[in-house]
């Protein structure tokens, strides 16, 4: 990770902020860390130390991140990742994307980017539907009313129940409940709008990373190319990838990134697998929610600690 960041310039002060928080969320190691006696390491060096190992996958995956915390499209950092995949015999989707991304072929990166997301929301093949009218389904005659009350019910459960800190939620941030005209399709923003409740990340372009980066280590499906690359592409470097998602400049929480991932790794709860039933929990009280989901009990936004 260190190599990457010092790919033709010492690292930045985020690439050094990253790779401490990397050494305490997903190492393991909250002792005192000098990143300068951190020594950078060959991928021909790195492929001898994993040798008989499993960790060559989530090696790439962390190698991958560090090319791109500084926001910026660097190709340079790219071939780098690239040398140390080839070294590991790491050759999954996600680098194909990064690959032909350092090569101007943009736009097929973000449809591929699309699809393996859609895959990983559905579970299905997606071959050439339009995603925008899937995000929205409920335009025209296509709205349902009584969908939209049932939602707006859960402003009757108490306090500090999960089903009305979902309420909450799409109140606060002006959201449209499944059936209404202007909401999301209800296949996505169940799922994802939990994360959030559960997280207690907000929709802020940061949030927003941190939710998805979350989601990727819980629902591993298209982890890094339908949910971590993508969102790291629309908030941290500004490309837009659809009509519906936005695009930010920067968003990317070199520290709370890992967290987020280290959490999303050891919840118990996956709220993209099929069996999820949100209004099965609707009544739970979200404390215990997360606490049997385990996650923080009072969400990952207010803990000192982890």
């Amino acid at each position: 990770m260190r190599a990457v960041a010092d790919t033709e310039t010492p690292a930045s002060n985020n690439d050094r902020r990253a790779i401490a928080s990397a050494r305490r969320y997903i190492f393991g190691d909250n002792d005192a860390f000098n990143f300068d006696a951190l020594k950078p390491i060959t991928p021909e060096e790195l492929a001898a130390a994993l040798a008989g190992t499993d960790l060559n996958e989530n090696a790439v995956k962390f190698i991958t991140v560090m090319a791109f915390v500084d926001g910026k499209l660097d190709c340079a950092k790219i071939a780098s990742v690239l040398r140390y995949a080839g070294a590991l015999g790491m050759h999954q989707h996600y680098i194909d994307q990064i690959d032909d991304a350092a090569h101007g072929r943009l736009g097929e990166v973000l449809a591929d980017m699309t699809r393996c997301n859609m895959e990983s929301i559905t579970g299905k093949v997606w071959k050439s539907e339009d995603v925008n009218q899937w995000l929205l389904p409920y335009a025209g005659d296509r709205a349902d009313p009584s969908e939209v009350r049932r939602f707006e019910m859960l402003a009757d459960l108490p306090q500090g129940t999960f089903g009305r800190a979902f309420y909450d939620h799409f109140r606060r941030n002006n959201y449209g409940f499944p059936g209404d005209p202007q909401a999301l399709n209800a296949k996505f923003s169940l799922p994802h709008d939990s994360v959030h409740v559960l997280t207690g990340y907000d929709t802020t372009p940061r949030g927003e990373i941190l939710v998805s980066t979350f989601t990727a280590a819980m629902h591993p499906y298209f982890p890094m190319g339908g949910h971590i690359l993508p969102v790291i592409f629309s908030w941290h470097l500004m490309v837009k990838i659809s009509d519906v998602a936005r695009s930010a400049k920067d968003a990317l929480d070199p520290v709370e990134f890992w967290r987020a991932w280290a959490a999303g790794a050891a919840a118990t709860i996956d709220t993209f697998a099929p069996e999820y039933d949100f209004w099965s929990h609707a009544t739970e009280q979200l404390q215990n929610f997360r606490s049997s989901s385990a996650i923080l009990p009072q969400g990952l936004v207010e803990a000192t600690s982890a």
